[in-house]
């Protein structure tokens, strides 16, 4: 999927672009396929290589981390290869976050639900944040649970809940860890990682995102749609 072309360059290729314009000391990009590598070391990318049997992209960067040697307080972010239309300023605003609040291992962003369709997909990962913004719990059922089934609740609802944006910046010596924790009860059941680290008593620093974030590429749709706003 990352080859996939985008006005004739392939979509990991625009991912890279915006990460490299948010002005990182360094831009790598991970994979274990030759076919990108090889696309992405001719563009110009620092380019690693990792192991196939990586479970999630988590465990990747963990690899990059430690072949790179990086030191346990620097802070990475990890941008997902089929997110091309993630803005540069959600990608220095993650970071930015992580940075000025020392006691968090993670942060991430959010966004209001924009439909009611929303609210029982199960694609759709919903988020609860504490008032000092810190995520209490991430699920992909309906959270807070709305107990009045009213218009006016639904409104109220919908006016709060928040759906969680796959965009994460972590502290290396914490992803070090991660990656040599069993999963979780609570992340098994719901296929989130995330939750491995609130169970392990972490903090996950949640904002709402600057500026809104279109959905990655997941369908011949979204691909299409990525085509129109990149290109025209």
């Amino acid at each position: 999927k990352p080859l996939l072309e985008i006005g004739g360059k392939p979509m990991v290729w625009w991912v890279w672009r915006q990460a490299c314009a948010a002005g990182a000391q360094a831009v790598v990009v991970a994979t274990d396929d030759a076919r990108i590598a090889d696309v992405m070391s001719a563009a110009g990318a620092d380019v690693a290589m990792t192991a196939s049997e990586h479970l999630s992209g988590t465990d990747r960067l963990a690899e990059v981390v430690q072949q790179r040697g990086w030191d346990e307080g620097s802070v990475v972010v990890n941008v997902q290869g089929d997110e091309p239309l993630m803005p540069v300023a959600n990608i220095q605003q993650v970071a930015k976050e992580l940075i000025q609040h020392p006691e968090a291992s993670i942060a991430t962003l959010s966004e209001l639900l924009t439909s009611a369709e929303q609210i029982n997909d199960p694609s759709v990962v919903k988020v609860v944040a504490s008032a000092s913004g810190n995520a209490l719990y991430f699920s992909r059922a309906a959270i807070p649970f709305q107990r009045d089934p009213s218009d006016e609740s639904l409104q109220a609802f919908m006016a709060t809940a928040r759906r969680h944006i796959g965009l994460y910046a972590y502290r290396c010596g914490f992803l070090r860890a991660f990656t040599t924790w069993p999963p979780s009860a609570t992340e098994a059941l719901e296929s989130l990682e995330q939750l491995r680290a609130l169970d392990r008593g972490h903090s996950i620093r949640i904002v709402d995102a600057v500026e809104s974030v279109p959905t990655g590429v997941d369908t011949p749709a979204d691909l299409e749609r990525a085509r129109r706003l990149l290109v025209g």
